[in-house]
């Protein structure tokens, strides 16, 4: 929990307590917390939680930590997520993302998203709105 949290402290202006990701670890019944552990190290070095709930899921948070950033674990993490996805059978899956975090942008666009539309002022810290992106899973 602490490096998690170190790396959500680090990777974003609004993030998560302690309790939101013990609440999230608690949820099973439709959270699916998952890290990504450096094979050499056994560092954390991210994560990414989805909800399931039916045939329809969403990506909650994810990040990685900024000593690890373009090194394919973010992608890593979404490509494992969408595969149990698949695998839970879910039909589509949706996330929120910051209109100038083009990073990402880019990274949910190669995986196949699309934008569905556009929450006004979603995020605060700085105030920003969120591209709602939507993906079918096959």
């Amino acid at each position: 929990m602490p490096e998690v949290v170190s790396i959500e402290k680090m990777c974003f202006p609004n993030p998560w307590g302690k309790d939101t990701f013990r609440g999230e670890i608690q949820n099973r019944a439709i959270s699916f917390p998952l890290v990504a552990v450096h094979r050499e190290d056994r560092r954390i070095v991210g994560y990414i939680i989805f909800w399931l709930i039916g045939d329809e899921a969403q990506i909650n948070n994810v990040a990685v930590h900024p000593d690890y950033q373009g090194k394919g674990y973010g992608e890593r993490l979404m490509r494992y997520a969408l595969e149990q996805l698949r695998e839970y059978r879910a039909h589509f899956v949706t996330l929120e993302v910051r209109v100038s975090n083009t990073r990402a942008f880019n990274l949910y666009k190669k995986l196949g998203f699309s934008v569905l539309g556009v929450r006004k002022e979603y995020y605060s810290n700085p105030t920003e709105d969120a591209y709602v992106m939507g993906l079918i899973l096959d």
